[in-house]
């Protein structure tokens, strides 16, 4: 069960959001509250697993709270404002709502929280998979200014620099400041696997495979030692 709490300046977008809770069995409604200050200490209480959080408020800002927990619970972030998406993943939410919020989007996200609340996104160490058998058709990542909507199917693999990733497709390069671990969760297993500390591969765009070594387009990578038995495992899937 995720434990969670509802924070908005907005009754009537609080109402929404508790309707929709209600209907999802793996959810519980511990507080709901348009005082960020009062949710801020419930967090504090140690028991709140998950906040859906409103960015805009008069006392204090979705994002300012956010940096105030820092990762103490998940965060789903809720507003009117497409503008704020970028620096709201860059304080880690999980997932980013747009209002007025329907029920089929807020129950992908809840989805998601569910996922990370098992530990299936957040792995301990380097050899542990994300296993989301989910058929997803793009992910946004992050550039510099923007985010860019990326289609799953053009994706052949993604290298991890010292701080960013670069992410080949079947047309172009794109370099992102999204970490190898948040490329992982983004990308649904098994159609993408990471094979190597710096490498997650698309299983379907794999040309052969030798010697624990895989070509794919023009490039042929590694198998790493810590990650061969997942991804032969994603391979026989």
């Amino acid at each position: 069960m995720i434990r969670c709490i509802v924070v908005d300046d907005k009754p009537l977008a609080i109402d929404v959001l508790k309707h929709y809770i209600a209907k999802v069995s793996f959810l519980e409604l511990l507080y709901s509250t348009t005082n960020p200050l009062a949710a801020l200490e419930k967090v504090a209480e140690g028991q709140v697993d998950l906040v859906f959080l409103d960015i805009q408020m008069p006392e204090l800002t979705g994002l300012q709270f956010m940096q105030i927990i820092k990762g103490k619970c998940q965060v789903i972030l809720t507003t009117a404002y497409t503008e704020y998406a970028l620096e709201g993943f860059e304080n880690d939410a999980i997932d980013y709502l747009l209002k007025p919020v329907s029920f089929e989007r807020f129950y992908k996200a809840v989805e998601k929280a569910k996922l990370m609340h098992k530990g299936m996104s957040s792995p301990s160490s380097e050899t542990f998979t994300v296993k989301k058998e989910k058929d997803i058709d793009h992910i946004f990542v992050k550039t510099e200014y923007k985010l860019i909507r990326v289609a799953t199917a053009d994706i052949l693999y993604i290298e991890g620099m010292q701080n960013y990733v670069n992410i080949y497709t079947i047309t172009e390069k794109i370099t992102s400041l999204q970490t190898m671990k948040k490329m992982e969760e983004l990308l649904p297993y098994p159609q993408f696997v990471r094979v190597h500390k710096s490498f997650i591969v698309a299983v379907d765009k794999i040309v052969a495979i030798e010697r624990n070594r895989i070509a794919i387009g023009d490039k042929v990578i590694a198998v790493g030692d810590n990650y061969r038995n997942s991804f032969y495992e994603a391979i026989e899937h």
